[in-house]
């Protein structure tokens, strides 16, 4: 049978959900990994990424090598995870399932559940605030308000429109979605240059050197800050794509065009970010308000109006991706529905999560930041453990049975992961601070009112400390102790060979 008979008798929607991808179904190298990382993360976000770097306080050259080392670490933490995607072919969210339970991974699948659902809140959001915004300066008559501001009426229907083209192609899931991220990576690539060319024109060289240096804890705040921004946030997500590829694909070709497909469009967009903010302060103001229109504005009409339409392409793909993940985070916890009804119901809780973010938020920055440090607390000391746990996953073969119930190979819950990943969350929480009031009752609970307001509340350190402190745990009580129970086939008939499939 040909290729293209195989291709023509693939489901036009997925089928796979948390169980392993069949050996049949393998296909691809690690390379087609750059795509999806690449389209991603090469929007005009990641600009502003670099100016709120850089608003921590540091020097030109601080920002820059501090966000530098902070995308590097994080994507390599990401590239790491993914690699348990060829080698069991199971989604990330449940692969973690070897480590917490068939039960208990409930609790780190519904966490990075509400992470994925806060990126893709942002996302959307700004999507529709940037085809709002070309409406409005186009045909200000219509979709603006006598302020010249886009109308409610507005954002509402660009609102519906992206999460509209984000949930179709979503469900219908990973063949599409990989298509669709190669063609945007070389649409947005194109035109992120064309945007360079024209927004460096804008930096004043001569004032690169006017900000002052901080201090050493500033700077472990500004890498910690970029860590939040682009990987701790993935950690997540990092074995939902790689999962297609062959089961013996080489773990330094996932890892590496992982972290490629991560760093290479955030770094340089990073460095453009330091260098605008480096040369207008007044620029930093406006990106915290509003980061699409912010750089936008500097633009001329002729290339606004084809730019603005990559960005809301761009953002869009970023979000079907991780719609994508989310859909399986929900299966993960072990919600009895499709994953098309699935994808439903997160297009209800985006809704909701944008009403707060463009009409009772008072600051995208602080909303944005809060958020990010929330997520990367709970997200990071999870990652933190699953990366010890694949030691423990490699010596026994990558057996999948370790993500079924107890007695068909697994265990329903194991207290030695949720003890770390509770005391890792909790210091994490207790040791970040929160510029959205809203978020604040939850964090800094361990920090005096003189270090919240200092360097140490500023610099987030808490996130690295709850994930030393989530993986150093987990690391003791595994191989320390020795708390490691071996796969467990007591309810599994003698006379039937345990299963592969991982029940759902």
């Amino acid at each position: 049978m040909t290729h293209d008979t195989l291709a023509q008798k693939k489901p036009l929607v997925e089928t796979n959900g948390v169980n392993p991808v069949p050996d049949d179904e393998r296909r691809g190298s690690p390379r087609g990994l750059f795509a999806i990382w690449f389209a991603w993360n090469i929007s005009i976000l990641g600009i502003s990424y670099g100016i709120y770097v850089f608003s921590l306080g540091l020097s030109v050259s601080q920002a820059i090598i501090a966000g530098t080392i902070g995308y590097l670490v994080s994507s390599a933490f990401v590239g790491i995870l993914a690699v348990g995607g060829p080698r069991t072919g199971l989604p990330t969210l449940t692969q973690t399932r070897f480590a917490f339970g068939f039960t208990g991974n409930r609790v780190p699948a519904f966490f990075a559940y509400l992470s994925n659902m806060g990126w893709k809140v942002t996302i959307i959001t700004l999507a529709s605030t940037t085809g709002a915004n070309l409406f409005s300066r186009l045909w200000p008559g219509v979709f603006a308000d006598s302020d010249g501001s886009s109308s409610t009426f507005t954002i509402v229907l660009w609102f519906v429109l992206v999460l509209a083209v984000t949930m179709t192609v979503s469900v219908l899931g990973h063949e599409l979605i990989m298509k669709v991220e190669v063609w945007v990576s070389w649409v947005t690539g194109l035109m992120t240059v064309i945007f360079l060319a024209l927004i460096i024109p804008h930096i004043d060289w001569a004032r690169l050197g006017d900000a002052p240096a901080g201090g050493p804890l500033v700077v472990v705040g500004g890498a910690i800050m970029a860590m939040t921004l682009v990987g701790l946030g993935f950690l997540n997500y990092g074995g939902d794509f790689a999962r297609y590829l062959p089961r013996k694909t080489p773990a330094a070709g996932v890892i590496g065009w992982t972290i490629s497909g991560l760093s290479v469009p955030t770094v340089i967009l990073l460095v453009i970010g330091v260098l605008l903010a480096g040369s207008a302060s007044k620029l930093g103001e406006e990106a915290a308000a509003d980061p699409i229109s912010a750089l936008t504005d500097l633009l001329p009409l002729w290339f606004f109006i084809p730019f603005s339409i990559v960005i809301v392409i761009s953002l869009v793909a970023a979000a079907i991706t991780g719609i994508y993940s989310s859909g399986l985070a929900l299966l993960a916890i072990g919600v009895p529905l499709r994953r098309s009804t699935s994808t439903a119901i997160n297009a209800l809780i985006i809704a909701a999560g944008a009403f707060y973010l463009l009409f009772i938020s008072t600051s995208f920055l602080a909303t944005f930041q809060s958020f990010l440090s929330l997520i990367a607390v709970m997200m990071g000391t999870m990652g933190g453990i699953q990366m010890i746990d694949f030691i423990r996953q490699r010596r026994l073969a990558w057996n999948t049975d370790m993500a079924r119930p107890f007695g068909h190979g697994g265990r329903n819950g194991r207290w030695t992961a949720l003890a770390s990943l509770g005391a890792g969350t909790v210091v994490g929480l207790g040791l970040v601070t929160s510029a959205d009031p809203n978020f604040a009752h939850v964090t800094g609970f361990f920090l005096t009112h003189e270090a919240e307001a200092g360097v140490i509340g500023a610099s987030n350190v808490g996130v690295v400390i709850a994930m030393a402190v989530g993986a150093g745990l987990y690391a003791l009580m595994t191989f320390g102790f020795k708390l490691d129970p071996k796969p467990d086939y007591s309810r599994v008939p003698v006379e039937q060979p345990a299963s592969k499939a991982v029940e759902r």
